[in-house]
């Protein structure tokens, strides 16, 4: 059995000090790959040290809506395509989306997510998309876009939304990925989300360092517990672990187009 842990970040800080024992700790947990997003292009170079010294790792390069204010530019559009461009374990962009909850700068969180939107066209890259408290306007944004541009593939990250909402992103045939929000008991239009998405476009991931699963709930989030993320969506859907793992994990290799299982064993 074998996962994939389909969004981290741990060049953040909390990490530092004892990132050797965390990636102990998944790979003892057969995490096969990490896809590690991208809050601004500045930490590019932190996140390519990190998959540097551990080579299951594959990123993303992208700017966050919560950072977009200020920051966004055709400049900053322009450094996210050659950035991407210029390492071939980039396997996305983003991420990138819509925060309604913490910031309310709807144009230019439009701008900078239209614009990365048209770099994984061009790049033929996936998205992966943020999206908090803004889930109709970003089906409207996206429907909009595909009229105009055409297609990207992406994922919904971290997904929150109600089964409405869900079917809306399905149906512009986006992946939907699951964090440790689904293990909560009162998260129960989480666990009805989980247990509609067809199986050829469920994803796990844990968000980390944020959003720790039962039991770690609290405390500080890692890739290995994403396992518990993968249990409980394999017991709303009446899975096996190991059936689940197995849907997720070639879900997550079709989407982000990773090496063959094994690759680097």
């Amino acid at each position: 059995m074998q996962l994939v842990d389909t969004h981290v970040h741990i060049n953040f800080e909390t990490f530092q000090q004892d990132l050797d024992e965390v990636a102990k700790r998944w790979r003892a947990a057969s995490i096969a790959y990490l896809v590690h997003s991208c809050v601004e292009p500045s930490e590019f170079k932190s996140i390519q040290a990190i998959a540097d010294r551990f080579p299951e790792v594959f990123f993303a390069v992208g700017l966050h809506p919560l950072d977009v204010e200020g920051k966004w530019t055709d400049q900053r559009a322009d450094e996210i395509f050659q950035l991407a461009s210029s390492d071939r374990r980039v396997v996305a962009i983003g991420e990138t989306g819509l925060d309604f909850f913490k910031a309310q700068d709807l144009e230019q969180q439009l701008q900078a997510f239209n614009q990365q939107l048209e770099i994984a066209q061009r790049l033929d890259l996936p998205v992966i998309i943020h999206c908090r408290d803004a889930a109709a306007v970003m089906a409207d944004h996206l429907r909009t876009f595909w009229e105009q541009h055409g297609a990207v593939r992406g994922v919904m990250h971290c997904w929150g939304g109600t089964p409405e909402e869900t079917q809306w992103f399905l149906d512009l045939g986006f992946f939907i990925s699951f964090s440790g929000t689904v293990t909560f008991k009162k998260a129960t239009q989480i666990h009805e989300s989980a247990q509609m998405v067809p199986s050829d476009r469920i994803l796990v991931e844990t968000d980390c360092p944020f959003l720790a699963p039962i039991p770690y709930r609290g405390k500080r989030n890692e890739p290995a517990h994403v396992q518990h993320v993968a249990e409980q969506v394999a017991i709303l859907r009446n899975l096996s672990m190991d059936q689940l793992a197995a849907q997720t994990t070639k879900n997550a290799c079709k989407l982000f187009r990773l090496p063959p299982l094994g690759s680097f064993n």
